[in-house]
């Protein structure tokens, strides 16, 4: 009689890739009864894994205004529901946190410690997204802005030929030597997006040191979209153990066990972006100094948008910056904190302790959305808004559209932020660096590409 699927579905399997192979063998093979159960053993999967009670998490944060107590309950709903995922043993909560979306996602400043696993969905798609500055010593800050512009890329999509910046052939082969980044398409956007930033938050800050008076340049972005193609993949991977491993487990919160093959090549191909994301920071910055003929006098950097290991242990901090040194092992002990274009950028350095758990916060977070922020103006111009916002600063936006939902006013009071960072022992503050101006990507999408194109086909 031959042996069928319904056979292996009756015996408890679940429907899966390894049925063909395993029916052909017993098939073509005189199997006994007893021989056919002890091959098909090594196919048997795990009980699923339940949702654990919750695990303990610091929580470095509170509502100091009435604005903040539904954004404040609203991260500890979110991070409750999100220390059920089985492989979690612990977190912190920063400052600065805000929830990104539905229950159980992870907030921004959020830590959250897994156990021999990588969650793809903790980190989120801006992979790496860091912060670096550069000391330019006593250049005039509008100089360095105006370089600055004259160099940086903001909004969609990546440079064009002729205007790209070089990638090493060392670190292409990295990305053709490991399984998630092996894509020619993916390789391409790779060439293409080196020394861009992006849109929303992300900005090139120009400003003085409080303590040297030298002049400072600092850029924040993540990985682009190279970045965001590896997210895509480690979310679908996770999704298969997920299903095979805890389908109780929410789809954002799914894991790829670091143990496994595809764990181990997923830690890769993060270093390897994590690599990435330097560089293109650095190309910018040295594109700016070669403009103004000039050798940096420091230059240091720090991601807060990322995944670190401390043994078995990984360290989800979706927007949290790294105090303990362990976890920056190519930076010194400096760290960089900014908070909005109005405010001096932090430089802080701190020790590990049981309320920081290594970790910072990564900005002054938002209380409201930025569709909700921008209602709130009702009708006033938006020219009067940024004037007002901006007094005394050179701040621009590349697209030329300005976008109000990154006005200082969108962001969380700053002194609240810094009064907790001290309440909590989340780093000290060793310098500041005073704002002269930034560039930031602006409203592209008031005129992007698709609306010109729609715009210009319905002109008749």
């Amino acid at each position: 009689m031959k042996f069928t699927g319904q056979n292996l579905i009756e015996m408890g399997f679940r429907p899966t890739k390894w049925f063909a192979e395993a029916l052909e063998t017993i098939n073509n093979s005189e199997f006994t009864e007893e021989e056919t159960q002890e091959y098909l053993e090594q196919f048997r999967s795990p009980d699923p894994i339940p949702l654990q009670e919750p695990a303990e998490f610091v929580v470095n944060i509170k509502a100091e205004n009435e604005n903040e107590i539904d954004n404040v309950e609203k991260v500890m709903t979110t991070m409750t529901e999100l220390v059920k995922t089985p492989t979690i043993v612990g977190g912190v909560i920063m400052p600065d946190a805000c929830p990104t979306g539905e229950k159980g996602i992870i907030p921004v400043g959020g830590v959250a410690i897994a156990k021999n696993a990588i969650h793809p969905g903790m980190h989120s798609a801006d992979i790496c997204c860091s912060v670096m500055l550069t000391d330019f010593g006593k250049m005039n800050p509008e100089e360095v802005l105006n370089a600055g512009h004259k160099h940086t890329y903001f909004g969609i999509g990546g440079r064009a030929r002729g205007n790209q910046m070089k990638m090493p052939l060392e670190l292409i082969e990295e990305f053709k030597n490991n399984p998630f980044l092996n894509n020619d398409k993916l390789i391409s956007t790779a060439r293409e997006h080196l020394g861009t930033q992006g849109d929303g938050n992300h900005f090139m800050f120009v400003g003085i040191s409080k303590k040297t008076g030298n002049t400072m340049l600092i850029t924040h972005h993540g990985s682009r979209a190279p970045g965001a193609m590896l997210y895509d993949k480690g979310m679908k991977t996770a999704e298969r153990f997920r299903k095979e491993l805890s389908p109780e487990t929410l789809p954002v919160n799914a894991w790829i066990p670091f143990e496994t093959e595809e764990g181990q090549n997923y830690w890769e191909a993060l270093q390897i972006i994590r690599k990435w994301t330097k560089l293109n920071h650095e190309s910018i910055h040295e594109a700016v100094l070669n403009e103004l003929k000039i050798e940096k006098e420091n230059r240091f950097w720090n991601e807060h948008n990322f995944v670190f290991r401390d043994g078995d242990l990984f360290y989800h901090a979706k927007g949290a910056t790294p105090l303990d040194e362990k976890f920056l092992p190519d930076s010194n002990c400096f760290r960089l904190i900014p908070l909005n274009m109005a405010e001096p950028v932090l430089i802080v350095s701190g020790a590990t302790n049981e309320r920081n758990l290594g970790f910072a916060p990564h900005g002054a977070g938002r209380n409201f959305s930025r569709s909700q922020h921008k209602k709130s103006f009702g009708e006033k111009p938006i020219e009067e808004i940024f004037k007002e916002e901006t007094e005394g600063l050179d701040v621009r936006f590349f697209s030329n559209e300005i976008d109000i939902s990154e006005l200082p006013s969108a962001y969380k009071n700053a002194q609240n932020v810094r009064n907790q960072m001290e309440e909590f022992g989340l780093g000290e503050v060793i310098d500041e660096v005073i704002p002269y101006g930034c560039i930031m990507a602006g409203d592209w999408k008031k005129n992007a590409p698709w609306k010109k194109k729609k715009n210009k086909a319905q002109t008749f």
